[in-house]
């Protein structure tokens, strides 16, 4: 007899609300590091702290995948287009993370640099494969991060919905 699941993991909310902190801390800090100046304080350690948490995340995002794909989670609730709607949008976040990932690296690179995290290693630089390639991915990388914020912010929506207007599991099986 098969054991009904009614909440994810606990490693799987680890993931999860890491993940929030982790994608809302980045959106902030490259918001705030777009207006920084030369002259300010903050010049090259906030982009530095900014790379070396996103190729952190790089791995962690990695690892979260791959136990997605071993771990079993319950059941998704609600209306069938909304079952579908989720799925979609949990691809698409992955798709959007991993678009992060590679347009940040290549703004970082393009000029055959490579990227030091943390001051534990580097992550070497491949170079430029096409002109402007830093000015072309910055660009993907900004409205990339806002689309990601926003879908995010619908997935956190919805399940606000489900918990208070459905009232059903939705939102306490992710606490």
């Amino acid at each position: 007899m098969a054991t009904l699941i009614t909440k994810y993991h606990g490693l799987s909310r680890f993931f999860h609300w890491i993940s929030a902190i982790i994608v809302i801390g980045l959106f902030a800090a490259g918001y705030w590091m777009v207006d920084l100046s030369y002259y300010s304080e903050w010049y090259k350690t906030a982009p530095h702290w900014h790379k070396s948490v996103g190729l952190c995340f790089v791995a962690f995002t990695t690892a979260r995948l791959i136990w997605k794909l071993l771990s079993t989670a319950p059941a998704m609730e609600g209306s069938a287009f909304e079952k579908k709607a989720a799925s979609a949008a949990h691809i698409l976040i992955y798709i959007l993370l991993f678009t992060m990932f590679l347009s940040g690296y290549l703004i970082s690179t393009a000029d055959g640099r490579g990227i030091d995290v943390f001051d534990w290693f580097e992550v070497p630089g491949l170079g430029s494969f096409i002109e402007d390639q830093a000015d072309y991915a910055g660009l993907v990388h900004e409205y990339v991060a806002y689309t990601l914020i926003g879908l995010a912010s619908l997935h956190a929506l919805a399940a606000l919905k489900h918990h208070f207007i459905n009232k059903d599991n939705t939102l306490k099986k992710m606490l």
